[in-house]
């Protein structure tokens, strides 16, 4: 039977990690998250950190970017 988790941050399914041989892999459900589709984990939990990660730093570099027209 295989263990796979769905990752969900702030009311988004980022996507879910499936149990294999090396860990976990995750498989991003939402195009933000693509970044981190295909990787491998050594946890649930570690996925699911980078997830939170990933989003910080989409969320840090969208708000430093300059915005059109200004």
């Amino acid at each position: 039977m295989s263990q796979a988790y769905i990752i969900e941050i702030s009311d988004r399914t980022a996507g879910i990690v499936v149990a294999d041989s090396s860990g976990f892999c995750f498989f991003s459900s939402d195009r933000a998250f693509d970044g981190l589709d295909g990787g491998h984990f050594g946890s649930a939990r570690a996925a699911e950190r980078a997830v939170r990660a990933h989003l910080q730093r989409r969320s840090a570099s969208s708000r430093s970017a300059p915005r059109a027209g200004t």
